[in-house]
């Protein structure tokens, strides 16, 4: 028997080790815009976007002080925020830039277009803005067809500094 997630079934948040809370929380709060809901003294952290409880939870139950996990291992590949538009992701992309984090990398999947940076303890983030499901790429059969392409980012920065979060694509 196959069992099929229901409609409107979301992630609702990830919750990560870390091996510093404070620089976790700056990094989840000062670049990428998230706010502290709640704090467990040096254990625990939980922020949110837009008074959500919270989209991430941040602990050192097992991690303080730990290093990475060394490339090649399992483990999360990166998660990934969802912007509400284009000019959005244009925003928050400038901001990270401003504050000195790196890009690993961005692209335009045709469904989504995307940047790729990484936490303080090297966890992947992926912050992306969807299409609409109308304009998603199609075989002629119908079938999904997503694609990698170049993303230019300096267009992203420049076009979301002419346009207002609320507007979209």
């Amino acid at each position: 028997m196959t069992f099929t997630a229901p409609v409107g079934t979301k992630i609702g948040h990830i919750h990560l080790k870390v091996a510093d809370l404070d620089r976790s929380i700056a990094f989840y709060s000062d670049v990428l815009g998230f706010r502290l809901q709640q704090r467990i003294g040096s254990q625990a952290a939980f922020l949110g976007a837009d008074g959500y409880h919270h989209h991430i939870g941040l602990n050192t139950w097992e991690s303080r002080g730990a290093t990475p996990p060394p490339a090649g291992h399992t483990g999360l590949y990166h998660v990934a925020f969802l912007y509400p538009n284009r000019a959005a992701l244009g925003r928050a992309v400038d901001h990270v830039l401003s504050s000195g984090v790196a890009l690993d990398g961005a692209a335009d999947h045709g469904v989504s277009q995307a940047v790729y940076l990484r936490d303080p303890d090297n966890n992947g983030v992926e912050l992306y803005t969807d299409r609409p499901k109308a304009d998603w790429p199609r075989d002629r059969h119908g079938a999904l067809k997503m694609h990698t392409a170049r993303l230019d980012v300096d267009a992203l920065i420049a076009q979301s500094r002419h346009k207002t979060v609320s507007e979209s694509q």
